[in-house]
């Protein structure tokens, strides 16, 4: 019988041969090989499918991942498969203005609404001509706040954080840098039009059927991260923001100036519970521990609130107006427009 030397390469200790023959070792190796495929175009959805039942086992068996990386994962999985009609807001809920407000208009609904990007549209939203970023507003503010006889440059030292390190550095900047008193802009000056001002920058349009991955992507290298979603005659039908697609993978993801309000439900059945019409009927349904669709009835193309309503009484209801759910509820409209619902007080019938 001869020797065979083995390489130490290939030489596999105790543990290794434990990590890849155990089930949550084989799990992880899995998943490592094929997430990368995820967002592929090539992707199938037997493989898709695999990923899900290799979450869905691990979650059951180890504890190898926390709850939230097993939702992220399961996220991810399900971004491949999301269209921008998906995730898109509805054309309802697209806040925008028009290219012929004054600056001191934009000013206020940037105040109102809280986002930084605003879309600009001529006459009516059908006709979008790009958009507004709230730091090239301030940029214009900067550029034209300066006095006029106030041009020439003078050399100010400015404190700076370098490395780490805080260090004195002098630069060539408007006087109204050293003198603040030498920057004005008056009531006047922020009457100028949107159009007129030279500040609105490029949108993506596209349509409902894209897929999200296809939209990122997009996004990523034109880096311009807001897209308006249009129909086959050119309407606008949504909006889709680089956040938004980030959201459908980390959850939502909210800042300084979200509403609570719009997004949480508070209170209870007995006394009366306050939900936006934008809320998931799963939320619902998992707060009141009731199921208000039976599993033959459950319609796909509800899912919120607001649309539960719509479809109980077919058509827009009034503020004030009273609804039955046959599980035994009473939705009453406290807020809404000829539009849309905006608000709902949900209680026990009596």
């Amino acid at each position: 019988m001869t020797d065979e030397t083995v390489p130490s390469s290939e030489i596999k200790t105790d543990s290794h041969l434990e990590s890849e023959t155990s089930e949550p070792g084989k799990i992880k190796q899995f998943i490592k090989k094929t997430i990368k495929t995820v967002f592929s175009d090539t992707m199938s959805d037997d493989l898709r499918n695999q990923l899900e039942q290799a979450v869905d086992l691990e979650s059951g068996e180890s504890d190898s991942f926390s709850n939230q990386e097993r939702v992220m994962i399961a996220n991810i999985l399900r971004f491949g498969s999301l269209r921008v009609e998906d995730v898109m807001v509805p054309r309802a809920d697209i806040e925008a203005i028009e290219e012929t407000a004054s600056l001191k208009e934009l000013l206020t609904h940037f105040e109102t609404i809280g986002h930084s990007r605003i879309p600009v549209y001529r006459e009516t939203l059908d006709d979008p001509t790009g958009m507004v970023h709230v730091k090239d507003l301030l940029c214009w503010i900067a550029e034209n706040g300066e006095n006029s006889n106030s041009k020439k440059q003078a050399t100010v030292g400015l404190k700076v954080i370098s490395g780490g390190r805080e260090t004195n550095e002098e630069i060539k900047a408007p006087t109204l840098v050293k003198d603040i008193d030498q920057f004005r802009l008056t009531a006047k000056d922020f009457m100028v039009q949107i159009k007129d001002a030279n500040i609105s920058r490029d949108v993506l349009y596209v349509p409902p059927s894209m897929p999200v991955v296809n939209l990122l992507l997009r996004m990523q290298s034109t880096r311009v991260h807001l897209a308006l979603v249009v129909d086959e005659y050119g309407g606008t039908d949504g909006l889709v923001s680089i956040e938004d697609l980030v959201e459908e993978v980390v959850g939502e993801i909210e800042d300084e100036h979200d509403d609570n309000n719009d997004r949480l439900m508070s209170g209870n059945l007995e006394t009366g519970l306050t939900a936006s019409a934008r809320t998931p009927i799963e939320d619902l349904e998992e707060k009141i521990n009731l199921n208000l669709f039976g599993e033959e009835e459950r319609d796909d193309d509800i899912d919120t609130l607001g649309g539960l309503v719509f479809s109980l009484v077919g058509r827009v209801p009034v503020r004030g107006e009273i609804i039955t759910h046959p599980v035994g509820l009473e939705i009453e409209v406290l807020s809404a427009d000829p539009r849309r619902i905006k608000t709902l007080k949900i209680s026990i019938k009596k």
